[in-house]
């Protein structure tokens, strides 16, 4: 049975022990052109990884979008997935147990990024769960971690720019939740849970903060409707 199901009205959303069991399965539910998101991300960013330096994951969840550098690059690099909640940051070092080079840490965002030198930082569905006013702030520590050359991809939920545009893109996504198997009862459910918590921003605010946070240039290698994502070079 899906989680929206069994939210109950009024509930906020939480990262907690039984979204972390199904989280992967629910967002390649959730999100169409979940599997070529998440390639194109890996395909991207593998291009920008220098020898002896870090991979970083913005709110690792389960460790789904470093897994495959880990497996790529081995001990070639360190891995540090960065995460907040405490179920997720349990079933990432259950994952990695066997990999001495990665470290899944519980860590807030918000307080800053720790000192490492990256390559490549990612940042997937995450930045949109963190209050507005912090997110220049994280995306600057973004950028003065990366050494030059370095690459951060970032991941959103996006608005339309118009409110009728955005009604569009929403009816469209509604539509391609249902036909992976959601009623419109758990689609408003878990529309309702993630008012205040999920806050996205238009495209191109986002591009606008990643230029101001430092980043020499950004491009949007992948969009679908009300979902979009970017590569910002430092």
């Amino acid at each position: 049975m899906p989680i929206e199901s069994e939210l109950q009205d009024g509930a906020r959303w939480e990262f907690d022990a039984e979204v972390a069991t199904v989280f992967d399965e629910m967002l390649e539910r959730s999100i169409p052109q979940y599997q070529t998101m998440r390639n194109a991300v890996f395909e991207l960013g593998r291009r920008y990884v220098r020898p002896g330096t870090a991979i970083v994951d913005l709110g690792c969840a389960r460790g789904e979008a470093l897994a495959p550098f880990v497996r790529e690059f081995g001990n070639r690099n360190a891995y540090v997935g960065l995460e907040l909640s405490e179920p997720m940051v349990a079933a990432a070092r259950e994952r990695f147990a066997d990999a001495p080079d990665v470290s899944i840490v519980k860590a807030d965002l918000r307080d800053g990024l720790p000192k490492l030198k990256a390559s490549v930082v990612l940042s997937v569905l995450t930045l949109q769960f963190t209050p507005i006013n912090y997110r220049h702030s994280i995306l600057s520590d973004v950028a003065e971690r990366l050494v030059p050359g370095g690459a951060l991809l970032l991941v959103e939920k996006v608005l339309g720019s118009s409110a009728a545009t955005n009604d569009r893109f929403v009816d469209l996504y509604h539509d391609a939740k249902r036909r992976t198997g959601y009623t419109d009862d758990e689609i408003e459910r878990k529309r309702l849970a993630l008012e205040g918590v999920l806050v996205p921003v238009t495209a191109g605010w986002n591009e606008d903060l990643l230029l101001s946070a430092g980043f020499a240039a950004v491009d949007c290698f992948w969009r679908w409707m009300n979902f979009a994502g970017w590569l910002a070079v430092k």
